[in-house]
């Protein structure tokens, strides 16, 4: 069982409603991948035959290969909101992993942006791209941290969030050829339980994935997966007495290129975060449970003897100051909620607005512009390539911010019922229509 990446180009009639788009999205994977399940999906630009989007597919390489995925649902899958809940004023904050967001794209260096955007607002959902940052995990008490697949599943309308006092986590790594590092996962994990009274166990894999990572012509980070099923077997295995599941998983990449990566004053993306989007996809998706994952360090560790990394751009600090980058998974799982009945706890009906950065086009932002959800659009240099004002955004829907600064005070402004337009001078004079 392996995870490919493919990218294919989508009419511009297929995007604007869910519906349409699951029906081709659906036939292209039955003509083209017999036997997968796409698990991540993402547009990156438009040219003059629609949309050009790249999509993360499970595949199935032998017929009798077991199956871990429950193949009638869909992450296409969609239910409309009814109603919104206007009780809370409850915001869901996204920076998309492997896009080179220059704030968000690195290490945990989007912690400052959700820090100021939870201050907002009543509840704040986000994911661990924007939080992890190797032994730092800054997010307020009011923060809902769930997979990057579990944030689409929550605007697809397919499932609800139950908040939670503590889960029981089951931390799975690969075995390194260097006791080290074995050594120090373990006494990570012994950490959390002392520091934040975290209730996890360790379990050393011996039969491992393999993963290798690549840059799409988008410019993107992805990457491929091998024998995926040694993961999912230990997860059936072990997984069943545990609410969360945390991994650390070698991901192959060329020592020159992170040793670039790290050297740079200028923006670069992060090349492993997308392989670890696809792990934490695909097991979160097949096991419906928490996951979230740090890359095993001990090419990383080399890096730091034998190149000298020294003082590098503060964003790619917390990195290069870590040697297991588990801190932040576990505290993050600790309280992540569990996933339940989309019409239970914390759902789609909840959310008041979206922040992504600008440009970036995926299943969440069309499900806002389906169900009229405002979408808050910041300006964050990233590598995707989308104009969303040829969205079918009703007026006021779309609003472009700045700065982060600047969208907690439309958040602030959209909790208090105002119209930004009124905020605003000169004040446009009052429309009035007909004659």
């Amino acid at each position: 069982m392996k995870v490919i990446n493919e990218v294919f180009t989508i009419p511009k009639d297929k995007l604007v409603s869910l519906q349409a788009l699951k029906g081709f999205c659906q036939a292209y994977i039955n003509e083209n991948f017999a036997n997968s399940v796409p698990i991540r999906f993402i547009v990156t630009s438009e040219n003059k035959d629609g949309y050009l989007c790249e999509i993360d597919l499970v595949v199935k390489e032998k017929e009798t290969e077991k199956g871990f995925f429950d193949e009638s649902k869909s992450i296409f899958d969609f239910n409309r909101r009814e109603f919104e809940d206007t009780s809370s004023f409850n915001a869901a904050f996204l920076i998309p992993t492997g896009i080179g967001a220059e704030v968000g794209g690195h290490c945990g260096d989007g912690n400052v942006a959700a820090r100021l955007l939870a201050s907002a607002c009543d509840t704040l959902v986000t994911h661990p791209n924007t939080v992890n940052a190797s032994d730092l995990n800054e997010m307020t008490d009011n923060t809902l941290y769930v997979e990057g697949s579990v944030m689409t599943q929550l605007f697809m309308g397919t499932v609800g969030l139950q908040k939670t006092r503590a889960n029981r986590i089951l931390m799975l790594m690969d075995t390194s050829d260097d006791q080290f590092f074995n050594d120090e996962i373990i006494n990570s994990v012994s950490a959390a339980r002392v520091t934040l009274g975290v209730d996890a166990d360790v379990y050393q894999m011996k039969d491992m994935i393999e993963t290798d990572s690549i840059f799409t012509e988008s410019g993107r980070a992805a990457g491929g997966v091998k024998k995926l099923e040694n993961l999912l077997n230990t997860i059936v295995k072990y997984g069943d007495d545990y609410d969360a599941i945390g991994l650390a998983t070698a991901i192959e990449y060329p020592e020159e290129k992170s040793q670039e990566y790290f050297k740079t004053t200028e923006e670069g993306v992060n090349p492993w975060g997308g392989v670890e989007a696809i792990i934490t996809h695909s097991s979160t998706i097949a096991f419906n449970k928490p996951c979230a994952h740090s890359p095993l360090t001990s090419k990383m560790e080399g890096l730091h003897l034998d190149y000298g990394l020294g003082v590098v751009d503060p964003r790619k600090a917390s990195e290069t100051s870590s040697v297991t980058y588990l801190h932040c998974i576990l505290k993050g799982l600790q309280k992540s909620p569990r996933l339940v009945d989309p019409n239970l706890g914390f759902n789609l009906s909840d959310i008041s607005c979206l922040v992504i950065p600008q440009g970036c086009i995926g299943l969440p932002v069309l499900a806002c512009l389906e169900n009229n959800i405002p979408v808050i659009a910041v300006k964050n240099k990233n590598e995707m390539r989308n104009d969303l004002e040829k969205l079918p955004f009703k007026r006021g829907q779309l609003i472009y911010a700045d700065s982060y600064i600047e969208a907690a005070g439309i958040m602030t402004a959209l909790k208090a019922g105002l119209a930004l337009d009124t905020l605003k001078r000169p004040i446009n004079p009052t429309t009035v229509l007909g004659s």
